[in-house]
């Protein structure tokens, strides 16, 4: 099939939200300015660079049924950590995910235990396999539909790295140590299991 964006796709689900995939997850903690800690997951993320360490995720716009304290949070305090989501942490993740009020706490919503992070004020996951602590570097509001509010891009500098000692094996991170979850799109979702290397050619 073809089809134009801008046109629609005549399909019952879009499917550009599962034609990059899989996709890492952001398990992103913020504080608000009254310090309200706030976590929400986020599959639109990666890394853009190593030096310095750039991360990136996007945020969709607010809806009467979505809050995105997260967006506010970034902007306004401007300091998040963002957390890589372990297979058996799947459900957390996904009771965090449902539009709360700002009022409320998803750590204790989702069940997590907190632990402070050393660089920066917002808390991150105490059993999370890596955590990393980001200052704001920028961030990017793209077009939405008809004119309106689109999603905001969010880019962070990665300040400090917490990783788990178990996932450390032979001086390289392993994350079949901790297998990563990832979107696929939908409400579909994988996880890294295995791992196999190719050399670049010289």
């Amino acid at each position: 099939m073809f089809y134009e964006p801008k046109e629609g796709h005549g399909l019952p689900y879009n499917p550009f939200k599962a034609i990059v995939a899989p996709r890492p997850i952001a398990w992103v903690s913020t504080l608000s300015e009254e310090g309200v800690p706030n976590l929400a997951p986020f599959s639109f993320f990666n890394g853009v660079s190593d030096v310095p360490p750039i991360v990136m995720f996007s945020c969709a716009p607010p809806s009467p049924s979505l809050n995105k304290d997260t967006r506010a949070n970034c902007l306004a305090t401007k300091e998040f950590v963002i957390h890589v989501v372990a297979h058996e942490m799947r459900d957390a993740m996904n009771t965090s995910s449902a539009g709360y009020p700002p009022e409320v706490d998803e750590f204790e919503a989702a069940g997590l235990t907190k632990a402070p992070s050393t660089l920066i004020k917002p808390p991150r996951i105490a059993d999370a396999p890596v955590a990393m602590e980001c200052k704001l570097h920028d961030s990017l509001d793209l077009p939405g539909p008809d004119g309106g509010a689109g999603y905001t891009v969010i880019y962070g500098e990665v300040i400090g790295v917490h990783i788990a000692d178990a996932a450390i094996k032979d001086g390289k991170l392993d994350v079949t140590a901790y297998n990563p979850l990832a979107r696929l799109g939908y409400h579909d979702y994988s996880t890294v299991f295995d791992t196999f290397s190719l050399v670049r050619p010289s």
